[in-house]
């Protein structure tokens, strides 16, 4: 829960993730790998996590992901958003996945912050219409998922109140919300886990992106990382509506990224780096090529690493934990985790 998770959902994988520009600033300390953790040798034979329910997401158009017989106890069913006028749209057909045993929750996301600060506005027609049309459109499933990235630092009260009238219409269907880690209490968050807790039946915690696409290479969550959000999660939310978020995905990164725009300053400076000595032009405009080394880093997760944090997050009484996203996981995964029975 890639994707107004987050970024639109790109083929290559691009999650459903923390607001860009929130993620914590990372020093030596934070990164520091966490002692007590033991991690089983290279090559061991790697447990089975048990989990009083396990969350996946799926996004609307690649149901071939989904497969009969994958320990899932809810899914959440992704790509219902908002038009430019606050319209709810591309709502899924639950019917595609009429086959699933487990829960399904209808995702719905909100891909930019003067779009959700227009959707939120208090007494607003756009804002009773969407809760109307969502109500309607969630008939069909177990429950409800908001998964609003980008709400603006001043509309904090408004998505509260936006949340509260969504759960008194709701009545018993299930009620549940992604929001991004934490690792402590931020001032004025529009995200505060202690505010969000008592109007919602879970809470998944997209625990990854910890490096993104435009940082510095690094885990998309790294075993230390991830212990210090799940820590502030179980203090401020509680094992009973938690569901700690993990990733499927990978990332890499260049060493350069020529794709910019130069001043011609620049562009003089590479053709002297780069010693340029032809140069072509294209109906008068003149253009060159060259070429470059580029190192590129990758991170990823395997069964193993999945493994470690799934038996880090229940040895720290973590009962419940989500994927984003089905389609992109190694198929070595499935064997390492199980329902509780």
């Amino acid at each position: 829960m890639m994707s107004c998770y987050s970024p639109p959902v790109q083929p290559s994988g691009e999650p459903h993730s923390a607001v860009v520009g929130e993620a914590p600033e990372l020093t030596g300390e934070e990164n520091a790998f966490p002692m007590e953790l033991s991690l089983p040798p290279p090559g061991a034979k790697l447990p089975v996590s048990y989990y009083r329910e396990i969350w996946a997401y799926l996004v609307a158009g690649r149901e071939d992901a989904l497969r009969t017989g994958y320990p899932i106890s809810d899914l959440g069913y992704f790509g219902a958003e908002l038009d430019s006028y606050g319209k709810l749209i591309d709502v899924p057909d639950v019917k595609k996945i009429s086959f699933l045993q487990g829960r399904v929750h209808l995702v719905v996301a909100c891909n930019g912050r003067a779009l959700t600060h227009f959707a939120l506005a208090e007494g607003s027609a756009e804002r009773k219409a969407l809760i109307r049309d969502l109500l309607e459109a969630v008939k069909p499933y177990h429950g409800l998922q908001i998964d609003f990235e980008y709400v603006p630092p001043r509309d904090g009260d408004a998505f509260l109140s936006f949340l509260r009238e969504l759960r008194a219409g709701l009545r018993h269907k299930s009620f549940s919300i992604a929001l991004p880690a934490r690792t402590r209490t931020l001032q004025d968050d529009v995200y505060d886990y202690t505010k969000i807790k008592p109007l919602v039946d879970r809470i998944l915690i997209m625990a990854y992106d910890e490096h993104w696409s435009t940082s510095a290479p690094g885990p998309i969550a790294s075993m230390g990382w991830c212990q210090r959000v799940a820590r502030y999660a179980l203090e401020t939310i509680g094992p009973e509506k938690l569901i700690m978020g993990l990733p499927f995905y990978g990332r890499s990164w260049g060493d350069i990224n020529p794709n910019r725009a130069f001043l011609h300053s620049g562009i003089e400076r590479i053709k002297q780096e780069q010693k340029i000595e032809r140069i072509d032009r294209e109906n008068g405009i003149p253009t060159f090529k060259y070429e470059t080394n580029l190192s590129v880093t990758v991170y990823y997760e395997d069964d193993y690493s999945l493994s470690a944090r799934l038996e880090m997050y229940r040895k720290m009484g973590v009962s419940a934990v989500g994927f984003w996203r089905l389609g992109q996981e190694t198929p070595a995964f499935w064997p390492l985790i199980a329902l509780e029975k």
